[in-house]
């Protein structure tokens, strides 16, 4: 078996190589040549921390795995440890074999980051030139960087529960040399593009937020109660996904689908604009929304591509198991 520490993953993967993998995994889902197993995640009653598993295979590209792991809220309190902890395990599909151990943290910022970005690149109008951020953690610097290669942004805007850590944004903006204002809520609808990536279980941005032509991608539900958009946005959107299934249960969707606003037929995959088989954005005033859900295909993808660098670059350790 093959380990590839946490500590070599920066070295291994670039934003490009995890938008090519993510971009590619939605485009085998659409098709039917790739399938996602159903998530567990649970609460554990220990350190508020919520435990899970992703997994699937993809017959495309022969990836069969899961990714374990979940969020541990106090971590960077009490330890100066990222509060999302994760590790990949990939499987031979010939044989059933363990293949591979894979440091999963890192991965896991790089294909949601990848995963607004494709959305971004696929769905938000060409002449975009305003983003917005909603959150301001860890993972929205992520979401910024690789958002800001997918347009020709001038202008950045954020606002974050927690003011104080909107500099996170400001500064990835200043990399990119694009200026940066924090907003309230209602100065979103300055944006052509807005990303929303908090943790919250009651909605920030609401309908009146959004202007005609936006599109959002909405990154941070992933669990049964959370939500960061009101329900009615999702009334005035087309909206994509990652994966139906885990769209209506535990993204977004969960909550339109629930007033009764949307059916679940409203609900499209991303990887379907990918191939070609839905046209995605057809007018200007449209607003789109990708609800990012988080799929084990998505890992498996990324660790999959990293197995292969660590292998070519000689980083990977085998071990007898």
């Amino acid at each position: 078996m093959l380990i590839v520490p946490e500590r070599e993953i920066a070295n291994l993967m670039t934003r490009a190589a995890a938008f090519d993998a993510v971009e590619q995994v939605f485009a085998a889902m659409a098709a039917g040549d790739a399938y996602n197993f159903p998530v567990v995640r649970e609460a554990i009653g220990h350190e508020d921390a919520l435990y899970g598993f992703k997994g699937g295979f993809d017959r495309a590209g022969l990836t069969l795995g899961l990714k374990a792991g979940g969020y541990w809220p106090n971590n960077l309190e009490k330890r100066n440890l990222i509060n999302h902890q994760s590790t990949v395990f990939l499987f031979d599909p010939d044989t059933g074999k363990a293949r591979a151990m894979v440091g999963g943290n890192l991965l896991t910022a790089l294909r949601t980051a990848a995963a607004s970005s494709v959305s971004i690149k696929h769905l938000a109008r060409k002449d975009a030139r305003v983003i917005g951020m909603v959150g301001a953690g860890h993972q929205a610097t992520f979401q910024l960087r690789a958002a800001l290669e997918q347009r020709e942004f001038d202008k950045v805007i954020g606002w974050n529960y927690h003011p104080e850590m909107l500099p996170n944004i400001e500064k990835i903006a200043a990399e990119a040399g694009v200026p940066f204002q924090a907003v309230d809520l209602p100065g979103m609808v300055e944006a052509d593009v807005i990303i929303s990536i908090t943790s919250a279980f009651s909605p920030s941005l609401m309908a009146d937020h959004v202007a005609p032509g936006c599109h959002l991608a909405c990154m941070g539900t992933d669990t049964k109660g959370k939500q960061e958009v009101e329900a009615a946005l999702l009334a005035r959107a087309t909206v994509f996904t990652d994966e139906i299934a885990q769209s209506v249960s535990i993204g977004e969707a969960q909550h339109a689908l629930a007033e009764g606003l949307i059916a679940e037929s409203d609900v499209h995959q991303l990887g379907a604009v990918i191939n070609g088989t839905h046209a995605g954005r057809v007018s200007d005033d449209q607003i789109t929304l990708f609800d990012g859900t988080g799929v084990g295909l998505q890992d498996l993808a990324v660790a999959a591509a990293v197995v292969d660098l660590a292998v070519a670059q000689g980083i990977a350790i085998e071990v007898d198991f």
